[in-house]
């Protein structure tokens, strides 16, 4: 290098920012393999909801559906059904709370809080799943003619809730709408 040699820095600046980029996309480029497989696949996402028609359900007639690998019952109530229910005291109950995800977790298990709401208390909506081991439940059962875990004697009545047995909480109201009359969407 001579003396009349000048040294450009503004060149120097320039590898050492493009050689920085070129390791910056390199870790992004290995770490993405990684990242992406922690999104749910395909058929996860179409689990995340399902739309069921509700119109050939007469009262009394229920219908399961499978949503995120869970059974969810989902049951036209007769205006009987609905009556025996709206009666429970809520001091009578094993577990008072309504367990309903469209609701605040502190509401009180009152029929229409378990059922589909003011206009549609005959529809019931629930992930069939008994709270105490996760067995399936038998619809139209037992001693309060709701339903009837015959693995370890749970009894829920016509709105659900635990009355009598090991399990401890009332069976689970998942997310649900109606999207018309007679569409419901779960999740």
């Amino acid at each position: 290098m001579s003396a009349d040699d000048t040294i450009d820095p503004s060149r120097r600046d320039f590898l050492y920012i493009a050689t920085g980029m070129a390791g910056v996309v390199g870790a992004g480029a290995l770490a993405w393999p990684f990242i992406d497989q922690m999104r749910p696949d395909a058929s996860t996402l179409a689990l995340s909801s399902v739309e069921v028609d509700v119109s050939s359900l007469t009262p009394g007639m229920s219908l399961t559906v499978k949503w995120r690998g869970k059974p969810v019952f989902i049951r036209n109530r007769t205006p009987e059904e609905i009556e025996v229910a709206q009666k429970v005291s809520l001091n009578e109950l094993k577990d008072p709370l309504a367990r309903n995800a469209n609701l605040t977790s502190d509401a009180p298990a009152n029929d229409l809080d378990r059922s589909a709401g003011e206009g549609k208390e005959n529809w019931l909506v629930m992930i069939g799943v008994c709270t105490h081991l996760g067995c399936i439940p038998l619809g139209q059962q037992g001693e309060y003619g709701g339903w009837f875990c015959p693995c370890h004697g749970s009894s829920y009545d016509t709105a659900g809730r635990i009355r009598k047995g090991p399990a401890p909480e009332n069976m689970a109201v998942p997310v649900f709408s109606f999207i018309s009359d007679t569409k419901i969407r779960v999740g």
